[in-house]
């Protein structure tokens, strides 16, 4: 066996010679001997031997010589001590031959060592003549001291003969970088010419609900390579609001909707795609990428990863929602350990967003009804095999889109987002539908006003309770008819705009003539809803002079009109200090502020407030408001997005404990039973905050974001 010997002393020239070291250790007549040194080897640049290692590659031995200063003085001495160490290392190594590339001061004090000590020496030259410089001399001086050479072009062969080496010994084998270039994943000019389809693809290994989207993409990426387009996949950022829940990274959940938008636009405009596939799942990832396909306005179809089916514990259907609660009872001493264990283990038994109508869900079955995914992109469950079908048939889509020049633009009209409220309304959807429907329409040139919201609340029927609500889920909804059989039972009053264009190439009319309600248990018929009026409201008052909203759907009957005393609390933790200490009392009306987009900043969900509070067993007796937001997850009498927020001064922030709060939902007010002119005078004397955040992303958050009626949009200021 021979003992072939490769210094290597820049990061360059370890790139040029990793797939000739790669050959030699597939070869079982060589071994490979490898020395490095040089920048490798200085903290300077990184210590890249490290990278090496990485690679998979045995560095036999280092080599230091590189000095600190790169003066003509500095690098003689380094010459000098790498003559050393390369001395001392080749006397043990024992080499058969050393392979040497480039006009580097490192590889010329390797060989002058090599040929004092007989070693062979393979030049593999690396590039050509520089007139003047030093890596001139080096390179005709380590050419002389060479018994083999190899060149990169036959013009520099030439030379290398000239200087008065053997031609037998002299190889033109091109250059080295060129296998590199053939192991890269190149398109062809066919594909190329095909229309360049962007995958926007929110996969990740930390949410759950997107831990298949590796698997959409591939079917979706098929569908539009059927199709005659070329896909291209690039990825979307995601977090997980269950994972992000209870401590700071809440803070960052809502704020990467923007964020999401922001890159994807970035990358869309940089490569110019033809077309766009999103591929999200969960919460702020579906209105993210929603917002970045009305900037971008290219044609766009979108296909989610699905919801997870229901979980079963104790005989019943379960889900996340339940889970949260669990840990309230556990803390009312109403549940053991050993029984939440069992809901930790049972309530999220798939990958897929979780399995009631919360804001995934919500914004996945809304992104339906705007037209932008085809038929049951909100329902069909993530395990099915259906849904790799849907992306497929979202692949094929997207080149009909692009042939007949459909743009999201087209479909996200005012009249779109109308009806996007409407089936909020009938679905029951999460209020946090509240926050992006008017920041996908603010992207899309609509101004959509929340007050149109109850507008359309008091003519539309709520037809579902899913969970938290009720005790039915998305998988439920799926097999009895899906969305598009809850937008039919609308159409029967006339309640739909059905003329508008879609995703699907078709008006909504066409899509959605057939579907019927498979299950009047889970959609109730339009002349049977749980109400005349919608699952959202949207109160006003004193305490919320923009707005505020509330899942009407998920309330108590008897807690739709209340009053009680104010128990007023400056951030979430201290909330559930109190609650889960037994301090709140029914009656109690728990506020909690400087949550809201500013405040926070990033407006975090009152999950956990919300699920102490059901735990407890106040749900029926104690409201929340805040200027934060919730969950889909969250049930009971839960006000939030509260507008102006504490921040800046709105009313939220100048309540005191013992207010008596008035909250009617069917009226649609909230009040405080203060004065006025008390108002007034506690406004006076209010101070702002000195802000939570100052620095990174969130105080850039900050310093744009606008109030919770508006979306919590950015906004530069003018």
């Amino acid at each position: 066996m021979k003992r072939i010997g490769i210094m290597t002393g820049t990061r360059a020239e370890y790139g040029l010679l990793k797939p000739l070291m790669q050959e030699i250790n597939k070869d079982n007549d060589l071994e490979l001997y490898l020395i490095v040194s040089g920048m490798h080897l200085s903290p300077e640049f990184g210590m890249t031997y490290q990278e090496i290692e990485e690679d998979g590659f045995e560095i036999n031995a280092k080599v230091e010589m590189l000095l600190s200063s790169d003066s003509p003085a500095g690098i003689s001495k380094s010459i000098g001590l790498g003559v050393i160490g390369f001395a001392d290392e080749f006397q043990r190594a024992d080499l058969d031959m050393l392979i040497l590339l480039g006009d580097r001061y490192e590889a010329l004090s390797a060989a002058i060592c090599a040929m004092v000590m007989r070693i062979p020496i393979a030049h593999l030259h690396g590039g050509e003549l520089t007139e003047g410089a030093i890596d001139e001399g080096i390179r005709h001086s380590i050419t002389k001291m060479s018994y083999l050479h190899f060149t990169s072009t036959e013009q520099y062969r030439n030379r290398v003969i000239q200087l008065g080496e053997n031609p037998e010994r002299v190889f033109y084998v091109g250059a080295l970088g060129v296998e590199n270039i053939k192991k890269i994943n190149l398109m062809t000019k066919e594909e190329l010419e095909r229309p360049l389809v962007g995958i926007v693809c929110s996969y990740n290994e930390i949410v759950p609900g997107h831990m298949n989207l590796d698997k959409i993409a591939n079917a979706v990426k098929m569908g539009v390579a059927m199709a005659g387009g070329t896909p291209i996949m690039f990825p979307a950022i995601a977090v997980c609001d269950g994972i992000a829940m209870g401590h700071i990274g809440m803070k960052y959940s809502l704020v990467t909707r923007d964020l999401i938008a922001d890159s994807t636009e970035a990358m869309a405009m940089a490569h110019q795609f033809d077309a766009l596939v999103m591929i999200p799942n969960c919460d702020k990832n579906v209105p993210g990428l929603l917002m970045a396909a009305a900037r971008i306005n290219v044609p766009t179809v979108f296909v989610s990863g699905g919801p997870m089916l229901a979980g079963h514990v104790k005989g019943q259907k379960r889900s996340l929602s339940s889970m949260f609660e669990a840990v309230g009872s556990y803390a009312a001493g109403t549940m053991d350990e050993c029984d939440v264990c069992e809901f930790e283990n049972k309530v999220c038994p798939t990958c897929g967003s979780c399995s009631g109508m919360y804001t995934a869900n919500s914004m996945n079955c809304l992104t339906e009804v705007l037209g932008m995914g085809l038929q049951g992109n909100g329902t069909i469950p993530a395990v099915y095999s259906e849904r790799i079908r849907l992306a497929k048939h979202a692949g094929m889509k997207v080149m009909e889109l692009l042939e007949k020049n459909i743009r999201p633009r087209d479909i996200l009209t005012e009249k779109a987002f109308e009806n996007a409220l409407t089936v909020d309304m009938a679905l029951g959807c999460s209020t946090n539908s509240m926050l992006h429907l008017p920041a996908i329409a603010h992207e899309a040139g609509v101004d959509l006003n929340l007050e149109k919201a109850n507008e359309i609340s008091k003519r539309t029927p709520n037809l579902c309770h899913l969970a938290p609500a009720g005790h039915t889920y998305i998988e439920e909804l799926n097999e009895a008819g899906g969305v598009y059989a809850v937008m039919n039972e609308l159409n029967k009053k006339n309640l739909l705009h059905t003329d508008l264009i879609t995703a699907t190439g078709k008006t909504v009319a066409e899509n959605i003539e057939g579907c019927v309600n498979k299950n009047p248990e889970v959609i109730r018929p339009i002349d049977d809803p749980y109400s005349q009026t919608g699952g959202i409201a949207v109160l006003k008052g004193n305490l919320a002079p923009d707005s505020g909203v509330v899942k009407r759907s998920a309330v108590a009957p008897e807690m739709l009109k209340m009053e009680g005393p104010a128990r007023v609390f400056d951030c979430e933790e201290d909330a559930i200090k109190a609650i889960k200490g037994g301090d709140i009392k029914p009656g109690d009306v728990v506020v909690i502020r400087y949550e809201g987009p500013k405040g926070g900043p990033g407006m975090r969900e009152m999950l956990n407030p919300t699920s102490a509070i059901m735990g407890m067993g106040l749900g029926s007796s104690v409201a929340l408001i805040t200027d934060g937001r919730f969950s889909g997850a969250s049930r009971g009498a839960c006000i939030g997005h509260v507008s102006p927020e504490a921040a800046v001064g709105g009313p939220i922030a100048l309540v005191e404990e013992g207010d008596i709060i008035a909250i009617d939902i069917d009226a649609n007010t909230l009040n405080v039973k203060v004065s006025d002119e008390e108002l007034a005078k506690r406004k006076e004397n209010w101070k702002p905050r000195t802000p939570k955040v100052t620095t990174g992303y969130l105080a850039r958050y900050a310093s744009l974001v606008t109030s919770g009626n508006r979306g919590a949009v950015l906004e530069i200021k003018q």
